[in-house]
């Protein structure tokens, strides 16, 4: 199998990216997906995150197709001695490519991508009834040291 190739997500990517969200249990309760044209939200959403420094959205691409995605974003803070850690999120592979260590090549990507910039971590959260992402995780080096908590407000 041919390498993939990580680069930042372009706003035609964006159909692409929106499908492979939806594309879970759980991805399919929360995203708008089954339209050719992704709702403007998605687009503004997009263009948001592409206009911040702070903020980087990759696509995985093989044989020029987008089969995975994720956000990295980059947070400035006063602990760790005032160091910037990375949040991983939203990482998701085409259910067609999925086992093909296609997902560790892009969190690797992702990881080196923050060590690069100079974070003093990289941190994740995983839903509970994604118990394969969690072992997924584990096997990159992730460690579960904390509790998280979320609090929907829609």
């Amino acid at each position: 199998m041919p390498d993939p190739r990580f680069r930042r997500a372009r706003r035609g990517d964006l159909p692409a990216i929106v499908r492979l969200l939806a594309d879970d249990p759980l991805g399919a309760t929360r995203e708008a997906s089954g339209t050719a044209e992704p709702p403007e939200a998605y687009w503004r959403a997009f263009d948001a995150i592409a206009a911040d420094p702070r903020q980087l959205l990759v696509v995985a691409e093989l044989d020029g197709r987008v089969v995975g995605t994720l956000q990295l974003s980059f947070i400035p803070s006063l602990t760790y001695r005032g160091g910037e850690r990375a949040q991983l999120e939203a990482v998701r592979i085409e259910a067609g490519s999925r086992g093909r260590g296609i997902g560790r090549a892009m969190a690797l990507w992702a990881i080196e991508q923050a060590r690069l910039r100079g974070c003093r971590l990289v941190q994740l959260t995983t839903d509970r009834r994604r118990p394969d992402a969690l072992r997924f995780y584990e096997s990159l080096g992730f460690r579960a040291s904390h509790t998280g908590l979320k609090l929907p407000l829609d």
